[in-house]
């Protein structure tokens, strides 16, 4: 693997998660083994394995092959849970810290593997799983951003005004979480011409996204989403135009979806 390949696929969120569960392997070892142990990792490619490997062997840094070696694996090591349903691979992917897969950060943390699928069919297998499960977290409800794997389980937000159902984590809409998912798809395609995930419910999906992309334009009216919520420090809502307002302490803060 080349330097500008490692950069580019690993990031400050892999190495925050890293330091988060530090043991040390003996006393006096040079660097503390972070990575969960084999019989503890959700899913294994050997693709994976082999990079990690090879990169390695081929930087002089030590430490730079330590950081690679516990924090690249690190989604598949912790994050994922992959099985079939009705004979489509399907995949949950949490952020690390909430157990709730949001459309966005999913994309983001299984994308860095599109480079290993022609090698290895296992994980071609998880990422066309995360594409069906994406289509499947739109279709039951495009406004929201993060879902449960469980589709009958009430979260802590149920209390949030708007359409809340079950199985939905947080319902706050942002574009980035219907852009993501048709990104991951497109890379997916390009990279291995499969056009086996982008089935009826896949299509469906992508109607919806165009959909709600027409609706929240708001050239008549508001259109169908709403939002607030209330805590004991803030209260957020969705107003002016597209803008989350966010009002604690006294004092409002602008951010953009």
């Amino acid at each position: 693997m080349k330097r500008k390949d490692f950069i580019k696929s690993t990031g400050l969120p892999s190495t925050a998660l890293l330091f988060n569960k530090i043991s040390i392997a003996s006393p006096g070892a040079a660097f503390p083994v972070v990575r969960t142990a084999m019989d503890k990792r959700k899913f294994r490619s050997s693709a994976v394995e082999a990079a990690i490997t090879e990169f390695k062997k081929g930087v002089k840094n030590e430490e730079l092959g330590w950081l690679f070696e516990n924090s690249f694996p690190n989604t598949l090591d912790t994050t994922v849970t992959y099985e079939l349903k009705n004979g489509k691979p399907d995949t949950y992917v949490i952020t690390g810290d909430i157990d709730a897969m949001w459309l966005r950060d999913s994309t983001a943390q299984v994308s860095p593997y599109l480079q290993f699928i022609k090698q290895d069919v296992e994980l071609k297998h998880l990422i066309a799983g995360v594409i069906n499960r994406q289509a499947r977290c739109i279709l039951k409800d495009p406004y929201a951003n993060a879902f449960y794997n469980d589709d009958t389980k009430v979260g802590e937000w149920a209390k949030d005004k708007t359409d809340m159902k079950a199985g939905v984590h947080e319902r706050k809409w942002e574009i980035d979480s219907l852009c993501y998912p048709i990104r991951l798809a497109y890379l997916y395609w390009i990279e291995t011409g499969d056009t086996s995930p982008f089935d009826d419910n896949w299509q469906s999906a992508i109607k919806t996204i165009l959909r709600v992309f027409k609706n929240q334009q708001r050239k008549s009216g508001n259109g169908e989403y709403h939002f607030q919520r209330e805590t004991a420090t803030a209260t957020d809502t969705h107003s002016m135009a597209g803008l989350w307002l966010s009002c604690k302490s006294g004092r409002f803060n602008l951010f953009s979806l």
